[in-house]
C-alpha cells in the first residue's frame, strides 16, 4: 500500500478480535434471557396481603366478638389470588398500660377456604371463648388482640390494629324460650338467670335483647343450637330490647320460620355486656286465625230476568282484614243448617244473586268469610226469604 507520497506502507495484520467479542456479547446475551447455568426455575414469592386496620373487638358471653375486614389485596396493591388464613392473637399489657408485644400468642388459626363461613356482610365475625372460671378469677381483667393473615406458611401480613378491652362475669345462659303464636303477635317468654356463668350471685339485670333470623324450613330440619350450622333465609339480628322477661314481636309474617334468641344485659362499670345466646326457639309461623264473620246480611226478593221469575239479591258488609280472600255463600230450607254451597269459587266481593230459588220455597241464607290461608269464618246472621210469586 503507498501513502501519498508514494512510500510503500507494510501492515503487519494482528489476530483476530472478533471471536472474542462475538463470545463476550453471546454470554451478555444468554444471562439477560435467563439462560445461565443449569438449574430448576426459582417461583415467585408468595404475596403477603395488607395489614387489617379495622379490627374492633367486644365482650359477648363468655366470648370476645371480633369484627374486622379480610384484605382482598397483596401490600403490592395486587388482587390476592386466594382467600388468606387468619390468625388471631391474644395478649396482654405491660403495668404501664401498653400493649405488651411479647405476650401475643395465636389462639386460633382459620384456614382461608373457611374463612366465608365466618362471614357477616362484608367483615368477618370471630368469637374468641374466654373461659368462666378465667374472668370470675380476674374480673374487669384487660386483653388485647392482633390479627395477622397470610397466603404462605412463611410470609405473613404485618400486624393489625391493636384493640383491648375488658372481660367481666356474665349471666348464665338462657336454657329455654317459650313462644306462642298469635293472631296479631309471636309471644316470646323465658325464665330471668339467677346466677352468672361462673356460678356466682348474679349483679342485678338491666334488660334483655332478643334476637331474630328467618330459617330455610325446606329441608324440614330441626333448629341447630348452633346457630352456624343452620340454612338461614336471613341471619340473626336485634328485634328489640325488653325490661322483663317477655316481649312480643309483632313485625312477623304468616307462613315464615322463625329462630329467636335471647341475651342477658348487665352493666359492668358503665359497660352494657350481653350473655351468651339462649337456646334457640323455632317457630313457624302458621295462620290458623279465620277472619271475622260477616255482618249485616240482607236479601231481597226481586223479579228475575224473564217474565214471572224470581231472584234473591244478597249483599253484606265488607270484612276489615286485610288478608281475605273471599266470600261462600250457603243455602239451606231448614233453619240452623248451613246447607247448600252456592259458590264453589271464591266471591271477590260481598253481594250474590240467586237465580235458581223456586216459588213457594223459604230459603235461610248464611255468608262465610275465607282469608289467603285457607282458614273459613264462622257464619254471620242468616237472612231468611219466602219465595212468594207475585200476586196477579
Amino acid at each position: 500500500m503507498e501513502n501519498r507520497k508514494g512510500t510503500v506502507l507494510h501492515i503487519t495484520r494482528r489476530p483476530a478480535q472478533a471471536p472474542i467479542i462475538s463470545c463476550f456479547l453471546f454470554s451478555i446475551f444468554l444471562l439477560s434471557n435467563g439462560c445461565g447455568a443449569p438449574g430448576e426455575p426459582i417461583p415467585p414469592l408468595p404475596p403477603v396481603p395488607a395489614a387489617i386496620t379495622d379490627l374492633t373487638a367486644r365482650q359477648v358471653g363468655d366470648g370476645v366478638e371480633l369484627l374486622f375486614t379480610a384484605p382482598a389485596k397483596s401490600i403490592s396493591g395486587a388482587r390476592l389470588p386466594t382467600v388468606p388464613a387468619v390468625e388471631i392473637l391474644r395478649g396482654a399489657l405491660k403495668p404501664g398500660g401498653s400493649p405488651d408485644a411479647k405476650s401475643f400468642r395465636v389462639v386460633y388459626t382459620i384456614p382461608g377456604a373457611l374463612v366465608e363461613n365466618y362471614r357477616a356482610k362484608d367483615q368477618v365475625r370471630f368469637t374468641d371463648p374466654i373461659s368462666p372460671e378465667e374472668t370470675k378469677a380476674h374480673p374487669g381483667a384487660t386483653i388485647a388482640y392482633i390479627i395477622r393473615t397470610r397466603t404462605s406458611p412463611k410470609r405473613a401480613s404485618a400486624d393489625s390494629n391493636v384493640v383491648t378491652l375488658r372481660v367481666f362475669p356474665v349471666p348464665e345462659r338462657i336454657a329455654q324460650v317459650q313462644t306462642v303464636v298469635t293472631e296479631s303477635s309471636v309471644e316470646i317468654t323465658w325464665p330471668a338467670p339467677a346466677r352468672s356463668s361462673a356460678g356466682e350471685t348474679l349483679p342485678s339485670i338491666s334488660g334483655y335483647r332478643i334476637y331474630r333470623s328467618e330459617l330455610d324450613s325446606q329441608g324440614h330440619e330441626p333448629v341447630n343450637k348452633d346457630l352456624a350450622l343452620n340454612k338461614w333465609i336471613s341471619p340473626l339480628a336485634v328485634l328489640g330490647n325488653s325490661s322483663t322477661n317477655s316481649f312480643r314481636d309483632t313485625q312477623f309474617e304468616f307462613g315464615k320460620t322463625y329462630v329467636y334468641v335471647v341475651r342477658t344485659l348487665i352493666t359492668q362499670e358503665g359497660i352494657e355486656i350481653e350473655s351468651d345466646n339462649s337456646d334457640p326457639a323455632a317457630v313457624a309461623a302458621l295462620d290458623t286465625f279465620p277472619p271475622a264473620a260477616p255482618q249485616s246480611l240482607v236479601a231481597a226478593l226481586l223479579p228475575g230476568s224473564t217474565p214471572g221469575s224470581l231472584l234473591v239479591d244478597l249483599s253484606w258488609s265488607i270484612n276489615l282484614e286485610t288478608d281475605v280472600a273471599g266470600y261462600r255463600v250457603y243455602r239451606s230450607e231448614q233453619e240452623g243448617t248451613r246447607g247448600q254451597l252456592l259458590t264453589p269459587d271464591l266471591l271477590p266481593t260481598p253481594a250474590l244473586r240467586d237465580t235458581s230459588v223456586e216459588p213457594g220455597h223459604r230459603y235461610w241464607y248464611s255468608v262465610t268469610a275465607v282469608d289467603r290461608a285457607g282458614n273459613e269464618s264462622a257464619a254471620g246472621a242468616p237472612a231468611v226469604v219466602d219465595v212468594t210469586p207475585p200476586s196477579s
